[in-house]
């Protein structure tokens, strides 16, 4: 077929869609000249949906039921009809009657279009083909669609389309909306564990002058009323430190940061995470809490402890492993840096192996590089890695056997990393150093350096309990929970690049 033959389809094609949409408008003019504006309706009285009225049939069989939903199918056969009414729940079949709705009435029904939403009421029976249905004794138009959805047989699977009109991609794939109640079910999940657990909810500001807890770029914006350059928050974990050193003993907050970076299948720009602080403990007690918090919500979301995650089935109900960074990395490429002397050891290795390292970059820097590089693809079931190196975690506790390691863990699951934990610094004189080493780095050129928090600090100096801390990526746990293989199928409205 030639180019202009595909260019005269495409433009017969917009012509037909055109007339359509045109229609549609008239019917809805010739509606509201008749005093039936569906917009007028401010609402109709729901009783059930069409789960229940499935699952609950032998009690409800005769009984008169009222449901609303948009009209996904109908079936026009003279002096009655079928449709198909998709709500919350699920779909169900209405039988829909001249002589039972009556002729006015059933006239108007006859006009509307697949899309447009109705409230249904009447009684509930099956059909003779063991269909569960209801048999309406009346039909109310309560909005006019005066777009076309996607054709049902092909349904709506361009991606771009899908995330930029999830509104229509919740119409019409059903997965997608079972995908968002399940998120929806997690996040009440964890706060009933974390309630039980004795911690306390909170918020955090959004609008910082100063976005630490987290190696990021900030986005940054100005506020008016002061006259005040500020930053959107790459983390929560400063403020609710804050919060642990005025005596709140378990404190969380699951909420939106936000962090200047690119976009791919795990990251968006903004994202939720959840952070939780926890006096008088250390990582060990983050770990404890972590795998007991998972292995909860999986039986309470899925059913189940053992998850089909693509290609492989993860078991959250055995232990998780735990082992060290350095162990990880000898594990997977032989080399044990506890043997490697110094950093410019390190750099030849890194030489040698092809692995692109920075000059600023010291040895636990290095080994760093080596677990992202050699090592995060493999841990698919749940894993602890344990004991990072100092250079890449200014707020934790060093090991008092190795200081030039601290007291932190990250678990992967399906080579993802779900979380990020630290025995806390609490000792203000070495964070300040903390500090000052992440301003050089900064002046070096490393952008998602800290700054120096000189609230923090002095907070810090009234005096922070010996405490546990973690942050949770809570879109991956849910991508982990709804076998999603990308982020933005977890998140309702995901980042775009503009269309205009």
């Amino acid at each position: 077929m030639s180019q202009e033959q595909n260019s005269n389809q495409e433009n017969n094609g917009q012509q037909d869609v055109n007339r359509l949409l045109q229609v549609r408008r008239e019917k809805l003019a010739t509606l509201q000249e008749a005093g039936k504006d569906p917009f007028q309706i401010t609402k109709f009285d729901v009783t059930h949906h069409s789960r229940e009225i499935k699952d609950g049939f032998d009690e409800l069989e005769g009984k008169s039921v009222a449901i609303a939903g948009r009209m996904m199918f109908k079936r026009v056969m003279g002096k009655a009809s079928f449709c198909n009414i998709q709500d919350l729940n699920g779909n169900i079949q209405c039988y829909v009657a001249r002589d039972c709705i009556g002729e006015e009435p059933y006239a108007d029904f006859k006009k509307y279009d697949v899309g447009d939403i109705l409230g249904v009421s009447g009684e509930v029976f099956k059909t003779k083909t063991g269909e569960i249905s209801i048999h309406a004794a009346s039909v109310t138009l309560l909005s006019k669609s005066l777009q076309i959805l996607p054709e049902k047989f092909h349904g709506l699977t361009d991606t771009d389309t899908r995330y930029r009109q999830r509104y229509v991609d919740l119409i019409m794939n059903a997965e997608v909306k079972d995908t968002f109640v399940k998120r929806s079910k997690i996040l009440s999940s964890i706060r009933r564990y974390l309630d039980g657990q004795g911690f306390m909810e909170v918020e955090t500001p959004m609008l910082v002058s100063n976005a630490g807890g987290a190696a990021a770029r900030p986005f940054e914006t100005h506020y008016n009323a002061l006259d005040e350059d500020v930053k959107l928050r790459i983390s929560l974990e400063l403020y609710l430190k804050r919060l642990i050193v005025g005596g709140m003993e378990r404190v969380y907050e699951i909420g939106r940061v936000f962090r200047n970076e690119g976009l791919d299948t795990r990251h968006n720009p903004e994202f939720t995470l959840m952070e939780l602080y926890q006096a008088y403990t250390d990582y060990y007690g983050m770990m404890d809490l972590t795998e007991n918090m998972f292995r909860y919500v999986a039986q309470e979301v899925c059913g189940t402890t053992v998850i089909p995650d693509m290609e492989e089935t993860i078991d959250l109900g055995k232990p998780f492993e735990r082992l060290t960074m350095v162990e990880a990395v000898k594990r997977y490429t032989g080399i044990d840096f506890d043997e490697v002397p110094d950093t410019a050891a390190a750099k030849r290795l890194a030489d040698e192996k092809e692995v692109h390292y920075e000059e600023r970059h010291a040895k636990g820097d290095i080994l760093n590089l080596f677990f992202e590089e050699f090592v995060e693809e493999h841990l698919i079931q749940p894993t602890f890695v344990m004991d990072h190196p100092v250079e890449i975690s200014p707020l934790t506790k060093r090991k008092p056997d190795k200081p030039d390691y601290v007291e932190r863990f990250e678990l992967f699951i399906y080579g993802r990393e779900m979380c990020n934990a630290y025995s806390e610094l609490n000792d203000p004189i070495d964070q300040r150093h903390r500090f000052e080493e992440q301003e050089k780095q900064f002046a070096q050129g490393n952008e998602e350096a800290n700054h120096t928090d000189e609230d923090f600090l002095n907070a810090l100096e009234i005096g922070m309990p010996p405490t546990g801390g973690i942050g949770y990526g809570i879109d991956r746990l849910v991508m982990l929970l709804t076998n999603s293989p990308a982020i933005r199928d977890v998140l309702l409205f995901p980042t775009m690049r503009s269309t205009t």
